[in-house]
């Protein structure tokens, strides 16, 4: 299928060895988070910000995708970018946060610290019908663009496929069975706002990550996409700050 123009991959190659992987969200694009990761190159890191499988083209591409196919897109992009820096931290956005601490389980050595906006590891109580609700309806109504900030959008789909669904619902189990392995330091940024991922995500992740240095910044005047909503300076600032004090040396 056709990648829409917005979703297409970001790169920047920085001007030094470190390097930072920014995986979006579920329905999302690179689009979301292009200029998070454009101000994170400007000032001096090489940054990839791959289009996870199924994302960026069709609803019905991502129907037909899950939680392997996702990870795998994620994977392979931090293979990428580990081979070109020596130090490499990873960004994640709700699903994309996900993906994050799935890495931080699988290359615990590898990851030098992981900034989560939002990370969503689970769902809404309502999302417990969606195993038996995807053999009866298809589709429900687009989840994307939760933002203030008027006159914005992230280009999500403007339908929801149920079986994609149950597939990331599948994944946020597998992440959460594993958090002991993460021992990287986080920045965990939380909107007060997110009428998209339960604030349990937040408490699951302080809860369980083995990480001794978590650094938690509260987004006020943000829904879930907050890279693109009215604290997007903040999450850059917070990001840059992260950064530059576990850069290994």
């Amino acid at each position: 299928m056709q990648v829409h123009e917005f979703a297409q991959p970001y790169l920047a190659a920085g001007s030094g060895e470190v390097g930072v992987l920014f995986l979006h969200g579920f329905t999302a694009s690179p689009w979301t988070l292009r200029a998070w990761a454009s101000r994170t190159a400007e000032a001096g890191y090489r940054v990839s910000v791959p289009r996870l499988p199924g994302h960026g083209t069709s609803w019905r591409e991502l129907e037909i995708t899950d939680g392997r196919d996702w990870y795998a897109g994620a994977e392979r992009a931090f293979l990428d970018l580990r081979a070109q820096c020596s130090t490499v931290f990873v960004a994640g956005l709700s699903m994309g946060g996900a993906l994050a601490l799935r890495l931080a389980e699988h290359h615990a050595d590898e990851i030098a610290g992981l900034v989560l906006v939002n990370p969503a590891l689970v769902g809404h109580p309502r999302l417990g019908l969606v195993p038996l609700a995807k053999h009866l309806i298809r589709t429900t109504d687009s989840i994307g663009s939760s933002i203030s900030k008027p006159d914005v959008t992230e280009h999500s789909y403007p339908r929801t496929p149920l079986k994609a669904v149950h597939a990331m619902m599948r994944l946020w189990a597998d992440v959460r069975a594993r958090l002991d392995l993460v021992h990287c330091p986080i920045l965990l940024l939380r909107s007060d706002a997110d009428d998209v991922v339960p604030a349990i995500s937040r408490d699951i992740v302080l809860r369980q990550v083995s990480s001794e240095q978590i650094t938690e910044v509260a987004l006020p005047d943000s829904r879930h996409v907050a890279p693109l909503d009215h604290d997007a300076e903040l999450i850059v600032a917070s990001t840059l700050e992260f950064l530059a004090s576990h850069v290994r040396r």
